[in-house]
């Protein structure tokens, strides 16, 4: 592979930092800078500002209304964008359930939710997780029951994140508890307004409500809401995820926060002389970076298969831990460069006059630290995903 950026590459580079210097705005901006907890209408204005310019869906065909960005293309944004502190194109409805509604759903399906996904009509969460169903997915205990011309739904989801403010869940459900695990599991589609859900918070430790329980006392599911055939879903389960760890890896994130640790660590201390000058931290931040940079290719090598149709194997599973790992190192050391300033909760980050203590790139520090300790967990624990490596490389 060529390392190496084309003129029109390059091109599209300045294209980008322009977009972003001009369409960004700076509050957005300023609170992803300093931590700050990003509402509902701060997501979704940032969506209809990319949607606007035709730049929300880099992954989507052009016929489905999508940027259609090559690997490259997409590399780019999501550099340029961390760099530029921009919020986070939220994944569940476009990065994860439109690639498999794009390949197994059926043509009224894709009529409908495409378009409502791209303009915002519709907020999706995730259901797959459950209590004793986590990284051992397959054993989940949701049933759904086939009567006539619905499904009836009953169980729970567990971790369902932002799904406080879904007003739609694509689900995980056990149609037929009598075979192989794997092979009694549907994708459902399901308004979360429907009578019978309920939606409790899972406060985390920054005190905010990022993930959820939702509860499914028999729900009525149109059977229309099946995707692809019954009982099929963990083929469709398992291509979605392999879309998940792709992106959980964050190398844009990782590459900007790695910049802002550089910086950091430059700041002279109160012993008068920068972090960076100790060998040992040094020596921290260059592996680190050398780990990125090899990430940065493999990345590069799974977008390009994704973007030539195929699902990505075992690669994104090596994508996802390493990405991971990288992301937690990056974090840990930028809070030992901070030091004490590093405080574990807002309040903590507070003078009386809710002025921040310390520098302001010290603000969000911890909570980035301890928020980001479940990227070990989510999308299939790193722990199953070296098992999956081993099981195919190995032929364990």
């Amino acid at each position: 592979m060529d390392l190496s950026y084309s003129p029109e590459e390059q091109a599209f580079r300045e294209e980008v930092r322009a977009f972003l210097r001009d369409e960004l705005p700076k509050d957005l901006s300023d609170k992803v800078r300093s931590g700050a907890e990003l509402g509902k209408a701060d997501i979704e204005q940032w969506h209809a500002i990319l949607n606007n310019r035709g730049w929300l869906a880099a992954n989507w065909p052009k016929e489905f209304g999508g940027a259609e960005w090559n690997a490259v293309q997409r590399h780019i944004f999501e550099e340029e964008a961390a760099q530029a502190n921009a919020p986070r194109i939220v994944p569940f409805g476009l990065s994860m359930l439109a690639p498999v509604l794009m390949k197994f759903g059926n043509q009224a399906q894709k009529d409908y939710y495409l378009p409502r996904i791209l303009n915002g009509d519709d907020w999706w969460c995730q259901g797959y997780s459950e209590p004793g169903a986590g990284s051992d997915l397959a054993s989940l205990k949701t049933r759904a029951v086939r009567e006539g011309d619905h499904y009836i739904v009953n169980g729970q989801k567990t971790w369902t994140t932002l799904g406080q403010h879904a007003n739609k869940i694509f689900c995980l459900v056990r149609t037929n508890p009598d075979v192989k695990q794997q092979e009694g599991i549907s994708f459902l589609l399901i308004d979360m307004d429907t009578p019978g859900i309920e939606v409790r918070p899972i406060i985390l430790l920054d005190g905010t409500p990022e993930v959820n329980e939702v509860f499914f006392d028999n729900v009525r599911v149109p059977a229309e809401n099946l995707v692809g055939e019954e009982n099929k879903g963990w083929t469709y389960a398992k291509y979605l995820l392999t879309h998940e760890r792709t992106n959980i890896a964050g190398v844009g994130f990782s590459r900007a926060g790695l910049d802002a640790l550089k910086r950091i660590a430059k700041v002279e201390m109160s012993g008068g002389r920068p972090l960076i000058e100790d060998p040992h931290f040094a020596a921290r931040v260059a592996k680190v970076e050398i780990d990125l940079m090899a990430m940065s290719t493999t990345n590069l090598r799974i977008i390009s298969q994704a973007a030539a149709g195929q699902a990505p194997g075992v690669e994104s599973s090596m994508l996802k831990v390493k990405g991971t790992i990288i992301r937690q190192e990056i974090n840990d050391l930028t809070r030992r460069a901070v030091g004490p300033y590093a405080l574990p909760f807002p309040s903590e980050v507070l003078a009386g006059n809710n002025d921040p203590i310390g520098p302001d790139y010290a603000g969000p520090t911890a909570a980035e630290y301890f928020n980001n300790r479940k990227l070990s967990i989510f999308g299939g624990s790193n722990e199953i995903q070296r098992g999956i490596i081993a099981k195919v490389k190995m032929g364990g």
